[in-house]
């Protein structure tokens, strides 16, 4: 563990000396147009109006949790929805039961645009 501690401050100490000394070998112009952008970089940071948009990024992710928080919470207001107890169709194909009622299906499907019409009493 100890050796690992070592391993990385010498790491860290040559990579600082690497950008010590890609800094130093850098050109007028290029530290300049540097310098120029550092400066433009803190003037926009104190403008007035632009203040707001530090805080976008947490905006957005506490957005993302509180919708990920409602998908997976259910609402307390809701109740549990019942399981239905009546015999689907499927139900009845899928079951053992005798088929001779799938053998007047036509008669029965009349039976039931009957009874939604209002055709018998």
């Amino acid at each position: 563990m100890n050796d690992m501690t070592d391993n990385d401050e010498k790491l860290g100490k040559r990579a600082k000396a690497l950008f010590d000394t890609s800094v130093d070998e850098l050109d007028g112009a290029t530290l300049s147009r540097l310098n120029r952008s550092r400066r433009r970089a803190i003037a926009e940071l104190g403008r007035p109006g632009t203040a707001w948009m530090r805080w976008v990024p947490a905006a957005g992710m506490a957005t993302a949790m509180l919708v990920a928080v409602m998908m997976i919470v259910p609402d307390p207001g809701q109740q549990e929805q019942a399981v239905p107890t009546s015999v689907t169709d499927m139900e009845i194909l899928l079951g053992d039961e005798e088929f001779e009622m799938l053998e007047e299906l036509e008669f029965y499907s009349w039976m039931d645009l009957a009874e939604d019409n209002g055709d018998v009493t």
